[in-house]
């Protein structure tokens, strides 16, 4: 079967963290119920009038919250603004009060302030997520570690806390370059595809993610992939209501430097801007396009992002449950494609 999870995102500032927080707990319920078995948090920091609660505390909460099959993703931290020992033994902690349930996944980040704020050159951020990762599968996963890098350096330091999965946590790769991908082919476990990421450029990631696991010796198979989804009685109703939550978010993405999709019209074609990604549509549109996914390409689990900022969280839980009631048990009728064809 086709495994499904759930995107969460962030929230106005207007919002209260503790509204937020209440918020978050329903809809995880509601994921739960309608079927999804993946829980994800993306990470930012001083985000202007958005807002994050920062994933690794809330999922060491969530843990006790969700059903012992539910797992628990970081999709993704910004690893570059992170001390290695501290992803490490935060990360290694986290995995033990999730009781293994944890998938790490880590990106190099995009927005130029977040970077400012911690002091750490923008420029830099590729490199010091390659040494941060490298450094802390170590740290997972030797009894003694000498470094001498570019960033940082250690001398005969012997790691006291270790993950409860062997060797370590799935490291989810989260990119949108195929310069991501590479990375994901070196030092991951999967590469975690974007949302905004056509079929064709997929197919062209993987490629590169599975010549990079064939060096390692490491088979290839499904990946986690992204999706951004909306699903309605009409399949103009769908356009309408995908436009309506998400076209200002698209625009902030482009604001502050995340450019994924440079050519595209996001003000006056808007359909014509998502279609190469998003999946619109009635019901059965919807499960046709995910099916035709599915086979075209190996592709588990599939996370959706079923709320943006402009959607309060009642409006979430309809939406997560009527996936629940239309889409998911065809994606868990499906097999995944097992690995790429050629």
């Amino acid at each position: 079967m086709v495994s499904t999870g759930l995107l969460m995102t962030d929230i106005p500032t207007a919002v209260s963290p503790q509204q937020q927080f209440s918020d978050i707990l329903r809809v995880v319920d509601a994921a739960q119920e309608a079927g999804l078995t993946y829980i994800s948090f993306g990470q930012h920091f001083l985000y202007g009038d958005l807002s994050y609660l920062q994933p690794v505390p809330l999922l060491a909460r969530l843990a006790a919250h969700v059903e012992p099959h539910v797992r628990l993703v970081t999709s993704v931290l910004i690893a570059p603004l992170y001390h290695p020992v501290m992803l490490a033994e935060e990360l290694a902690t986290l995995d033990v009060v999730t009781e293994g349930r944890l998938v790490f996944g880590a990106g190099i980040g995009y927005f130029p302030d977040e970077f400012a704020h911690f002091q750490i050159p923008f420029s830099q951020r590729a490199s010091r997520t390659d040494e941060c990762l490298d450094l802390v599968v170590r740290l997972w996963t030797e009894d003694e570690v000498t470094h001498d890098g570019r960033y940082w350096q250690l001398d005969r330091v012997r790691p006291h806390l270790r993950p409860v999965q062997k060797p370590y946590p799935p490291i989810w790769i989260g990119a949108h370059s195929a310069a991501g991908a590479r990375r994901a082919g070196r030092v991951g476990d999967a590469f975690t595809v974007p949302p905004e990421t056509t079929v064709e450029e997929m197919r062209e990631r993987f490629e590169i993610v599975r010549a990079g696991f064939a060096e390692r010796g490491k088979p290839f198979g499904p990946q986690p992939v992204r999706r951004n989804i909306f699903v309605a009685d009409t399949h103009e109703a769908a356009v309408d209501g995908y436009a309506r939550v998400s076209q200002a978010r698209y625009l902030t993405y482009r604001e502050r430097g995340l450019d994924v999709m440079a050519d595209a019209d996001l003000r006056d074609d808007f359909e014509a801007a998502v279609s190469g990604h998003a999946v619109l549509g009635t019901p059965d549109e919807v499960v046709g396009k995910l099916t035709d996914l599915v086979a075209a390409l190996p592709v588990d689990p599939l996370l959706f992002r079923p709320q943006w900022p402009s959607m309060d969280a009642d409006e979430a839980i309809a939406t997560i449950q009527r996936l629940g009631r239309d889409v998911i048990p065809a994606l868990a009728a499906l097999e995944p494609t097992p690995t790429l064809a050629g």
